[in-house]
């Protein structure tokens, strides 16, 4: 099974979009939903779940089961790849924090759980998307039964998730208010969820259809022409609800279908660097609001004003020690229990992407 490297050049850089849009506004403060930071720093989570669908798809589609140890070799292979990381951000950042935590909400975080019962309990940015994420995995195995054994089901469960996205955007999520004070609404995993179910579609629907490089670059063109250009602007919240909410939707999709089907082959200068970063990016996603905040730390001095230069330099050490950082923890840390679930699964191994 072929590695989709198209796919490793999208995810690395939507995490790198994610880390920049956070470092800036940090710095220099919050940017509207006109801006292109604005709209990546929203809609770079929606691509990751898209692409996770995506990529479950890819590698279980055609070898899960629908049987006990096979659903369990699922679940533990996903537990191996997520939870060690998630443990190390979520410990670093309650230790950097300097604050006595809630060790029933270390628990739900620990334990997963806080993406099922209190998903807008987290300890470091970005941590609340695993959260979904974890939700999404037991969604999976019903996908992959369903619509191979039974479609009408596979329909239902399609539409009753299709309707729920579309209630969230037009009834939960008020325009007329802000994104962060609707935050918990936002990133209820039952509001996400579609774009996982999406990604998974979108390998059953064009897993075996053949476009050319000319066709997946003009579905390109669309999506981001959408994504850049389609107008709105205000608070970010303009982004998430309504109408705007299903067409950018439709934007990430048309992004991750054409790098899903292209095949065009980048020079090797740009292929490793992309590839790495790619594999890398959970630990870029996750890390990253991490090294910020020691960086800033150790940046930090009391009583001196903070002129643009200590902005940029803080970003500048900030980006070079988030990406040397991730480089390590993926190839020692990620890498190690990685290998460590395939090794204690009962099936055969498949490639983790």
């Amino acid at each position: 099974m072929n590695r989709l490297y198209n796919l490793d050049y999208l995810r690395g850089l939507a995490a790198s979009g994610i880390m920049v849009y956070h470092y800036l506004s940090w710095t220099f403060g919050d940017f509207k939903s006109d801006t292109f930071l604005g709209r990546l720093g929203i809609y770079g989570v929606s691509l990751f779940y898209v692409l996770s669908g995506l990529t479950l798809f890819h590698v279980y589609f055609n070898k899960m089961k629908p049987s006990k140890p096979e659903v369990i070799s699922f679940f533990r292979k996903r537990f191996y790849r997520i939870f060690p990381l998630l443990w190390l951000a979520t410990f670093a950042a309650i230790l950097i924090s300097e604050k006595s935590p809630d060790w029933f909400d270390v628990f739900l975080n620990v334990t997963g759980l806080f993406g099922f019962v209190k998903w807008d309990t987290y300890f470091s940015p970005g941590i609340w998307s695993i959260g979904n994420e974890l939700v999404f995995y037991v969604f999976f195995p019903f996908f992959v039964l369903f619509s191979r054994s039974s479609k009408y089901l596979m329909v239902l469960l399609i539409a009753i998730i299709t309707g729920l996205y579309i209630y969230f955007a037009y009834f939960i999520i008020d325009a007329n208010s802000t994104l962060s004070k609707q935050w918990y609404y936002y990133v209820h995993p039952i509001n996400q969820v579609f774009l996982f179910l999406g990604g998974f579609l979108t390998g059953l629907i064009f897993g075996k259809l053949k476009l050319s490089n000319y066709l997946s670059l003009l579905i390109l063109v669309t999506g981001l022409g959408l994504f850049v250009f389609y107008p709105v602007s205000g608070d970010p919240v303009q982004l998430v609800s309504g109408t705007n909410r299903l067409i950018f939707t439709a934007a990430c999709f048309l992004i991750s279908i054409a790098f899903y089907k292209s095949t065009f082959t980048l020079p090797r200068f740009l292929h490793s660097p992309l590839s790495l970063l790619g594999e890398a990016s959970y630990s870029v996603y996750l890390l990253h609001p991490i090294v910020f905040k020691i960086a800033e730390m150790y940046f930090f001095i009391p009583g001196k004003d903070k002129a643009f230069s200590y902005y940029i330099s803080l970003i500048i050490v900030s980006l070079s020690a988030t990406l040397i950082f991730s480089y390590l923890i993926y190839n020692y840390f990620e890498k190690y229990f990685m290998k460590m679930g395939k090794t204690v699964s009962n099936t055969q191994k498949v490639p983790e992407f």
